[in-house]
Formats: structure tokens, C-alpha cells, sequence
């Protein structure tokens, strides 16, 4: 399954301190496809990937002190097409 995860940074210079010195601190079965962070550095938006969402919560909870997040399950394009043919 792929999720966009919403960051909300509470403190931008701790994320990055963090990230600099430990890493994304994900778990081996947590994949990351990309990620944007908007100009003013408040938010970033990543796409992670996993088998079981017990992974993605485990690297929320590792950032949860400093970072706010709002996760939502995804499709592609192309999955969410092949969902609706039969109905279109």
C-alpha cells in the first residue's frame, strides 16, 4: 500500500538535525518514493510504501515529538482507473 504523509514541522531546524544525524529512522519494510517540502518549510509531503501499515506507524511514532502528520492511503492513476472500468 502507498500513503501520502502530511508532515507538519513544530520545530523545521529539529526535523533536519534529526534527519542529518539519524537518518529517515524507518524500518526495513517502510519504502520511501519521494518527498516535497513547501518554500516556507512548514510542510512536507512524502510518498512512503509498505506491506503492513504497523511499519509506517512505526517511524511516525519515531517523529511524532517534533513532527505532525496526516496519512492518506493512495492509488495511482492507473490502479484507480482499473478500480472504476467496470463502471464508467
Amino acid at each position: 500500500m502507498q500513503y501520502i504523509v502530511i508532515e507538519t514541522f513544530k520545530d523545521v531546524l529539529a526535523v533536519y538535525r534529526r534527519f542529518r544525524d539519524r537518518g529517515r529512522l524507518a524500518p526495513d519494510s517502510l519504502r520511501y518514493l519521494g518527498s516535497w517540502v513547501t518554500e516556507d518549510f512548514r510542510k512536507c509531503y512524502q510518498v512512503m510504501e509498505c506491506d503492513d501499515r504497523r511499519a509506517l506507524e512505526e517511524w511516525l511514532e519515531r517523529w511524532s515529538d517534533i513532527v505532525e502528520f496526516e496519512v492518506l492511503p493512495v492509488l495511482t492513476s492507473a490502479a484507480a482507473y482499473e478500480a472504476l472500468k467496470p463502471r464508467l
